[in-house]
């Protein structure tokens, strides 16, 4: 675990407010912005920290100590982050992708087309299965973008446990985000009814079954970079070119929903050239805005280098 000042642990904060403003974006995973701005290994690191090893630090050693050992200054530094930015960006983000969603798309579009150049130049050796795990991982990541939402929703407790558990996966794994699971799985507007109606209940047993996932896969995820990081860096590669497809910036609707406001929304879509668009493609504007998302991600790579004197 790393030792900061206050200078460093204040660029940690900047970038959790980076990763918040991705996963307020369905398709767009924060997992992708931790990765590119060189905090990924150490923020699986922490979370996968924390475990029955801690309770007994915390029992026999105290507070410090156990919160040294989950890295918690780190920790508190990105989630605060984080929080800010869902706080502040929520609002401002919605309201852009519901009147311009092309050039929000088109933005986010450059930015994961740049992600994705910078995590395979991390890979060191290229082998026959490198590259056969880069393929497998664009495949599947494809093929869930092109799933059809579950249209009859459910809302029991374990239904949802199990949502939430997926859900946070997704959301640190880079290349797919939690909430198209939700999506995916239909759990979307039971969790956003739930969050509109203050639902206790449903939301802490969401919240129980997101601290399951991610204490779980972060393991997962932590072990399989420290004994097969070529190969996972090519499987994260490959997932985030396969989801490119959910943030292509030009849709066609296929069918509509009703979100919590009883407005009616996209519900599936499916992508189209920006020659075949019906109405203004905003072309010129939007390769503009892609250009500025793939310039945004090497000057975050300068980011994550720049290391201030102490």
């Amino acid at each position: 675990m790393h030792q900061r000042n206050l200078l460093q642990y204040i660029i940690v904060l900047l970038k959790g407010t980076a990763m918040g403003a991705a996963d307020v974006v369905p398709g767009v995973s924060g997992g992708t912005i931790a990765f590119i701005s060189g905090i990924y290994e150490e923020l699986l690191a922490s979370i996968s920290s924390v475990n029955l090893g801690t309770l007994k630090v915390l029992k026999n050693e105290g507070i410090k100590a156990a919160w040294n050992k989950v890295n918690g200054n780190f920790l508190l530094a990105l989630l605060s982050g984080i929080f800010i930015s869902i706080l502040s960006l929520s609002k401002l983000i919605s309201f852009l992708l519901e009147n311009h969603p092309i050039l929000v798309w088109a933005f986010f579009f450059g930015l994961v087309l740049a992600s994705i150049l910078y995590i395979a130049s991390q890979i060191t050796k290229w082998r026959f299965m490198t590259y056969i795990l880069l393929v497998v991982g664009a495949i599947f990541a494809y093929y869930i973008t092109t799933l059809q939402p579950m249209v009859t929703e459910n809302s029991s407790p374990l239904f949802i446990f199990i949502a939430g558990s997926l859900a946070i996966c997704a959301m640190i794994l880079p290349g797919i985000s939690g909430a198209f699971i939700l999506v995916l799985l239909g759990a979307y507007k039971p969790v956003l009814d739930a969050i509109h109606n203050k639902d206790i209940q449903l939301l802490a047993t969401l919240a129980a079954g997101a601290v399951v996932g991610l204490l779980s896969f972060s393991k997962v995820l932590n072990w399989l970079f420290k004994h097969h990081k070529n190969f996972t860096l090519a499987a994260l590669t490959g997932f985030i070119l396969g989801s490119l497809n959910k943030i292509w910036p030009w849709k066609e609707t296929l069918t509509w929903r009703v979100n919590s406001h009883g407005e009616n929304v996209p519900f599936n879509e499916q992508s189209v050239s920006p020659f075949n668009f019906e109405g203004d493609n905003q072309l010129m504007l939007a390769i503009f805005l892609a250009i500025a998302g793939f310039v945004l991600i090497l000057l975050l790579e300068k980011l994550a280098t720049f290391s201030p004197k102490k």
